[in-house]
């Protein structure tokens, strides 16, 4: 399992969860490329103006993609892991990113845990390989103030369209994930080790 933290976070983030979860997991968490000051990181730059609102740097968002994928085929060579199953676990921006790789390189990915984030197409490139092997699990909190709930509830008829198995849960919290959440894609993952 490899885990991608949100915008402003670290590696150190999600690595909390590793010791609630299956033991026979090889659990990595990844730091994002981008430093945001003073101790954060991020996967692409968001800017904020008074025109466009939020927007995101699609640009840099590729970027991280790719550098995903390659770090992915570097866990495979440098570590005794199964090579055919790996998971990703991401939260916000890292999720928006676990869609992108599982998305536009199949091939590398069986499952993806997609905590708070969406698929975002304009970082999605066509695939070499089929999708429809992917395992993935969703969930958004309802009073998400920083990815609004409406666009995560568009991931799940996206994933029907590429004929992917999929859960999408949605539990009454702001952005970050409760317990109830926790539990959930913890037996989700149990059944696909």
């Amino acid at each position: 399992m490899i885990m991608f933290h949100g915008y402003g976070s670290n590696e150190e983030d999600l690595f909390s969860f590793a010791g609630e979860l299956p033991e026979e997991l090889f659990i990595i968490s990844a730091r994002a490329p981008y430093d945001l000051m003073p101790y954060g990181y991020a996967w692409y730059a968001i800017h904020f103006d008074a025109t466009d609102g939020k927007w995101s740097d699609n640009e840099q968002a590729a970027r991280s993609r790719d550098l995903i994928a390659k770090f992915i085929d570097e866990v495979k060579d440098a570590y005794p892991i199964q090579k055919d199953n790996i998971t990703l676990l991401g939260f916000s921006q890292g999720t928006i990113l676990s869609y992108a790789v599982a998305l536009s390189y199949p091939e590398k990915v069986k499952n993806v845990v997609a905590l708070s984030g969406y698929v975002n197409q304009d970082i999605l490139q066509k695939p070499e390989h089929p999708t429809n092997h992917l395992n993935i699990y969703a969930s958004h909190g309802t009073l998400d103030q920083v990815i609004p709930v409406d666009w995560a509830r568009r991931s799940p008829s996206f994933l029907e369209e590429k004929g992917i198995d999929h859960v999408y849960e949605e539990f009454p919290v702001g952005h970050g994930v409760e317990p109830q959440n926790f539990y959930s894609f913890k037996r989700w993952l149990e059944q696909r080790l």
